[in-house]
């Protein structure tokens, strides 16, 4: 009877994790989105969102100490940008299964990553990763907050002379793989890459499986590349 019971609670503790696995990917979304797999964060992270993950997420008072992090509009080392290149607004809202996230006017998530470093801040994404992962470009760093603290919302000066916005220090970019506001397919691509809350430290409420991210798209000479919509590529950002 021993050897049964112990099926019976294999076979109940499968069940239950792939009701976790469906219950943590977004509506609509298929597998395969996600590396064919999804689980949700540990309950330590879960009662303690982002906390034991991510300690400077949210504790470092030297979050936004680079010097260029707030150099004014117009400087040497700005490059202006037209209106339709900026982020306009950040939004702390929440959506299904991943909770609280920040959303740029448009409705879409905004991403960290674990390549960049948040003291000081610097962004580490450039050339075709940019085009993966566009950054919330700004001129003056102050875009229409709501659910966002003004005290954590900063800027960066990237390595172009353009600027980007940061959360507690963190530069906060968007996802090409997002086809509609309110998605979050770049979730733990590549394993650096994680939905940014409010506060700057990482969503962690459902965790998929890594995978890859979507090509950058082809370029204006017409360079081959891979469909922008698919998921699968060789880029390792």
């Amino acid at each position: 009877m021993v050897p049964e019971k112990r099926k019976l609670m294999v076979a109940g503790a499968a069940i239950a994790a792939a009701l976790a696995v469906a219950g943590c990917a977004p509506q609509g979304y298929n597998a395969a989105d996600y590396g064919n797999a999804a689980e949700p964060a540990s309950n330590d992270v879960a009662a303690s969102p982002g906390a034991t993950a991510d300690p400077a997420a949210t504790s470092d008072p030297a979050a936004q100490a680079d010097p260029d992090a707030t150099a004014a509009p117009g400087s040497e080392t700005g490059t202006e940008l037209s209106d339709d290149q900026i982020t306009k607004a950040l939004t702390g809202t929440a959506v299904k299964k991943m909770g609280e996230v920040v959303e740029n006017e448009g409705g879409f998530v905004l991403y960290r990553f674990d390549g960049d470093s948040n003291s000081p801040a610097k962004s580490n994404c450039n050339g075709d990763c940019a085009k993966v992962w566009p950054p919330a470009y700004t001129n003056d760093g102050k875009p229409t907050l709501k659910g966002v603290s003004s005290s954590v919302v900063g800027t960066v000066t990237r390595a172009d002379g353009t600027k980007q916005l940061t959360i507690k220090g963190w530069p906060v970019y968007t996802y090409i793989g997002d086809k509609k506001p309110g998605q979050w397919k770049g979730q733990n691509v590549s394993g650096k890459w994680f939905v940014i809350k409010p506060d700057g430290a990482k969503n962690l409420t459902c965790l998929p499986a890594v995978s890859k991210p979507v090509a950058p798209p082809a370029s204006e000479s017409g360079a081959e590349s891979s469909d922008s919509g698919t998921a699968g590529s060789d880029y390792s950002y």
